[in-house]
């Protein structure tokens, strides 16, 4: 069966070797992606899919192999069926629900969790124990808690079939012309990051050598300058998914002027989820098999890279201020997310951040509080064509 899902990638122009195609045999020996389709879509996507343009044809691909299989499910139906019926938020006491949870880790919601999968029978909405919406237990959805586990919603686990027919990468393949060029046409602006470099002036100054010609009587006076030389290093670092999947279009539209401009002596692209800790990743679908140090990246690019973040900077305010409170229950983060901001924003000075979420909503509505924290460190503007010029100038101003 999977011999002819090898098949099929290669004859829908996916290029993958047999080396590839054996790493993913072993890797399923091992028992990486432990009988779930899920946990193989992403697998078989980290070994095989080696451009984030080419991850749309991907999901075309899988969902026409695997269409009709089931993968298996981590929770009853029934229990996913009243977690996607959102009821709305009952009132409640956030001083005494901050209080009740203070001192909850992960372990102990991850075991609570647990047991609570045993006991519940019935549906619960806007209580504090059982799992169910609109409440202020630590687990469940489109309730409130400091902290906790999402269960279903807008961000819960799904499956892989569901999760390639979303297609959530279309608009990183090469192929696709944009409709609007707006992005490309003021990341132009950047072409004023050239520099006056040292050396000799070998180059015509066509300008002031007709300037110089009719101020000298009409007697050819010849105007030399020095090369401009593109000295540019743009780093951009994009948040993708959860609470960034309603700008995926916008986004990508910006990635693609980001990739596509020659305006650059060097480019580099990373991505994070929320926040950066230790590692990024180097592909958008944020797999743990495609990641970079962070302290690599600020050791060995240098101040002179001029840093764009892209993202709504929403999140728990734990996932920013605490350690481990990015949630990621196998990797979990030792410094807070705010302490590696304030480090890339002391390296590199040139830094910007650019949030999709509309700036008259960056006082009130979820995330108000790390969206707050977050642009007293760094610059913050609206992504909007408008907004990244006024980044872009922030980024040209000489200091």
């Amino acid at each position: 069966m999977f011999t002819d899902f090898f098949y099929l990638l290669r004859k829908r122009g996916i290029k993958v070797s047999l080396n590839e195609w054996m790493m993913l045999i072993e890797a399923m020996d091992k028992g990486l992606c432990r009988s779930s389709l899920t946990e193989f879509y992403y697998l078989s996507r980290a070994i095989l899919i080696k451009s984030e343009a080419d991850f749309d044809k991907y999901d075309l691909i899988f969902s026409e192999f695997f269409k009709g299989i089931e993968s298996i499910k981590e929770l009853p139906q029934d229990l996913r069926d009243w977690l996607n019926d959102i009821q709305p938020q009952q009132e409640y006491d956030k001083e005494e629900v901050d209080r009740r949870n203070k001192d909850m880790t992960l372990e102990k919601i991850q075991k609570m969790m647990e047991e609570r999968l045993e006991e519940q029978k019935e549906r619960h909405d806007g209580g504090s124990y059982w799992i169910g919406t609109g409440g202020t237990s630590v687990f469940g959805n489109s309730g409130y808690n400091p902290t906790g586990i999402r269960v279903e919603g807008e961000g819960g686990s799904r499956r892989a079939l569901k999760v390639a027919g979303e297609r959530n990468f279309r608009d990183f393949r090469e192929d696709r012309t944009l409709n609007e060029r707006q992005f490309q046409l003021a990341f132009r602006r950047l072409r004023q990051f050239t520099t006056r470099q040292d050396g000799p002036k070998d180059t015509l100054d066509l300008e002031q050598t007709i300037q110089q010609t009719c101020n000298n009587g009409g007697n050819l006076k010849i105007v030399l300058e020095r090369p401009r030389i593109n000295s540019v290093k743009l780093l951009v670092l994009f948040d993708s998914g959860g609470s960034m999947w309603p700008y995926t279009t916008m986004c990508n539209s910006l990635f693609q002027a980001v990739s596509k401009s020659n305006h650059f002596k060097d480019l580099k692209v990373y991505y994070f989820h929320n926040c950066f800790y230790e590692s990024l990743y180097t592909d958008p679908g944020c797999s743990y098999s495609n990641t970079i140090e962070t302290e690599w990246v600020l050791k060995n690019l240098d101040e002179e890279y001029k840093v764009i973040v892209v993202g709504d900077a929403s999140m728990e305010i734990s996932e920013l201020t605490y350690p481990g409170g990015a949630n990621f229950y196998n990797h979990p983060n030792e410094r807070p997310g705010i302490e590696w901001i304030e480090r890339f924003k002391a390296k590199y000075d040139k830094m910007i951040w650019m949030n999709p979420i509309s700036e008259q909503n960056w006082d009130s509505g979820y995330g108000y509080q790390t969206i707050q924290l977050i642009k007293r460190i760094v610059p913050m503007y609206h992504l909007t064509v408008k907004g990244l010029e006024e980044g872009l100038k922030n980024l040209l101003v000489r200091k």
